[in-house]
């Protein structure tokens, strides 16, 4: 691949899938850095795109939206390269109107008449065997790429200017500048992922009493998740601060860099503070971890039904859909207890992504 080639990427579905899209996008940087990357998301997602590296442009699909400007532009630009990280019929026909010669997507995805004479090329890399970076990053292997040698590790960048305002606001809310502080993300877009009210309580009033961290609820503006928070913040012995439908997802992932743990369950914001590689906790029922879980060494994963922190090597590729109550109280408690108390008292957040 040579010169400097235009290169459109397609993610168009949820926060967490273009989140886990963007080690591949670190590594097509890598390998071609002349390249002018445009990146195609959707809706809330796109408010993400100013904390990953080396995008050229960016464009957003957003539902219920005519999108004249991102169709036109799709047609009107001429790419070399169309990576089609989700294989749709939306994302098809934007890999189509690209006019791009080398056009990949996942061989499961490209399996109809239409689509075989959209793609050039296709990954066989299979998600149900795979970590989903892995997923995400193996497209590139059907582009020509180097085979990758090691995981390609997670990154966002926070833009210094939102990180600034965030830290006043932390500020304000907590005190004093630098103050510890724990992120409880209890909020999902899916019923079955909740945890109980109660226990994310028991939780905070261990946080705040035996660790003196100060707890911040983050979350959206969703009524089932609003009544969720409520509940935890009402029956918590120490009522924790709230943000929760107050900040932009960037800001949300702002706040989450500058935390000092982050717990919650398989979602976004879990994603969020493993690009920071802030310790953190995360509670997995009817979600896989084999496939979603935090790669770097301050994650702690609890899977129902199982006892204690999961062990990193164990093989969960087959792991059936579990009912989040089976997670106990204690087995979050003893996992914030894995750590040094030092470790969780300091102010946390200076690393950046």
């Amino acid at each position: 691949m040579d010169g400097q080639p235009q290169i459109l990427a397609i993610q168009i579905k949820r926060i967490g899938d273009l989140i886990l899209t963007v080690p591949a996008l670190a590594r097509l940087k890598r390998e071609v850095p002349g390249a002018r990357v445009t990146l195609v998301t959707l809706g809330a997602a796109g408010q993400l795109a100013p904390a990953i590296a080396g995008l050229g442009e960016h464009l957003n699909y957003r539902y219920r939206r005519p999108n004249l400007a991102l169709w036109r532009t799709l047609a009107d630009r001429r790419f070399e390269v169309a990576l089609d990280f989700n294989g749709s019929d939306r994302s098809a026909l934007m890999t189509l109107l690209s006019g791009a010669e080398t056009a990949a997507t996942y061989t499961k995805r490209a399996a109809s008449p239409f689509r075989e004479r959209i793609y050039s090329h296709t990954s066989n890399a299979p998600l149900k065997t795979m970590h989903t970076i892995d997923h995400m990053v193996a497209l590139l292997d059907a582009i020509g790429l180097p085979p990758a040698t090691a995981p390609e590790p997670l990154r966002l960048a926070i833009p210094a200017p939102v990180q600034a305002a965030v830290d006043r606001r932390l500020e304000a809310l907590l005190g004093k500048p630098d103050a510890p502080f724990a992120v409880i993300h209890a909020g999902t877009a899916r019923d079955e992922k909740y945890w109980e009210a109660s226990r994310w309580a028991a939780v905070i009033d261990h946080l705040e009493k035996e660790r003196g961290l100060r707890c911040v609820l983050t979350g959206g503006t969703d009524t089932v998740e609003a009544a969720h928070l409520g509940a935890i913040a009402s029956l918590a012995g120490v009522a924790p601060a709230v943000l929760a439908g107050k900040l932009s997802l960037l800001e949300t992932a702002a706040v989450i860099r500058r935390s000092t743990i982050a717990l919650g369950v398989d979602t976004a914001a879990m994603h969020l503070a493993a690009a920071f590689e802030r310790p953190q906790i995360v509670l997995y029922g009817p979600t896989n971890p084999f496939h979603w879980r935090p790669r770097h060494p301050n994650a702690r994963v609890i899977l129902s039904g199982e006892s204690g922190v999961l062990p990193e090597a164990w093989d969960l590729s087959r792991t059936n859909k579990r009912s989040m109550n089976r997670i106990e109280t204690r087995q979050v408690i003893d996992a914030i207890e894995s750590w040094d108390p030092a470790s969780l008292t300091a102010a946390g957040g200076t690393r950046q992504g």
